[in-house]
C-alpha cells in the first residue's frame, strides 16, 4: 500500500493496539505516528524508536494539518464515528497520501474435525456474544463507506501454525468470550479447549489457522 503515496515520510496507525503494524510500516516510512484511545494499549505498544506512540481518538488524532502520507487502520474501522473520522482524515492528508484499511474474517483450521468444532463454538456457543459491529469485519469492511479514490487489492490470507494452547491463548482474548463470561458467569474456552483437545492427537502438535484478509485502499482526494 506504500506504493500509493507520492511521499514516504510520515504514516499514522490509527488505533495501533499493540503497535504491529506501526512497527511494519518503519520499513517504508521515515517515522510513523500511531494512536490509540486507550492508554493501556500505548503503555504496552512495541517500542520503536522511529515510532511516535500518542493516546488519542481516530477522529481528534492531534497530528498537524496536511502532515500525512499514508493513514492505516486495522482491524478497527467498523468501531469508528466514520464521518468524523473521513474529516479528520482528509484534514491530516498531505498532498497525494493514501488511506489503507483492513480486516480479517473468521478463522478456519486445516482439520475438518478441529474446524467443525471451532466454527461450532464461534457461530453458535458466542453466536449472542459479539457485538453487532462485528458484522462489518466479516464482510471486509465493504458495506461501510469508504469515500476515497479506491483501488483494487488482492485477496489475501493470514496462516499460523499453532498448538492447542496458542489457539485456546487467542480465543481467550475475543470480546465474545469475556462477554460470554461476564453473563454467565463461566469461561466457554474450558469446555471449547475439552472438546478440541478430544481430536488433538497430542498437545504440542500444530495445526494451521487461516484468517482470510480484506484491504480496501485509496487515494485520499
Amino acid at each position: 500500500m506504500s506504493g500509493l503515496c507520492e511521499q514516504h515520510k510520515i504514516a499514522w496507525d490509527c488505533a495501533t493496539g499493540s503497535g504491529q503494524a506501526a512497527v511494519e510500516l518503519i520499513r517504508h516510512f521515515d517515522h510513523v505516528i500511531a494512536t490509540d484511545a486507550s492508554a493501556a494499549q500505548i503503555e504496552h505498544a512495541t517500542l520503536h524508536p522511529h515510532v511516535e506512540y500518542h493516546v488519542a481518538t481516530a477522529e481528534e488524532s492531534t497530528l498537524l494539518n496536511a502532515s500525512v502520507d499514508l493513514v492505516t487502520v486495522a482491524q478497527a474501522l467498523h468501531w469508528f464515528d466514520l464521518d468524523r473520522f473521513f474529516t479528520e482524515v482528509r484534514r491530516v492528508a498531505a498532498p497525494g497520501a493514501a488511506i489503507a484499511v483492513w480486516s480479517y474474517g473468521d478463522p478456519v483450521m486445516d482439520n475438518p474435525v478441529l474446524n467443525d468444532v471451532l466454527q461450532r463454538f464461534n457461530g453458535g456457543t458466542l453466536a449472542s456474544h459479539w457485538p453487532s459491529e462485528r458484522r462489518a469485519v466479516g464482510e471486509g469492511y465493504y458495506e461501510l463507506p469508504f469515500p476515497f479514490s479506491e483501488v483494487r487489492t488482492p485477496s489475501l490470507t493470514l496462516e499460523q501454525k499453532w498448538t492447542l494452547e496458542e489457539l485456546t491463548g487467542y480465543v481467550r482474548t475475543w470480546s465474545a468470550v469475556n462477554a460470554y463470561r461476564m453473563a454467565k458467569g463461566v469461561d466457554p474456552v474450558v469446555e471449547f479447549e475439552r472438546e478440541l483437545g478430544q481430536h488433538w492427537s497430542r498437545d504440542h502438535d500444530t495445526h494451521v489457522v487461516r484468517w482470510p484478509l480484506a484491504i480496501r485502499a485509496g487515494k485520499i482526494d
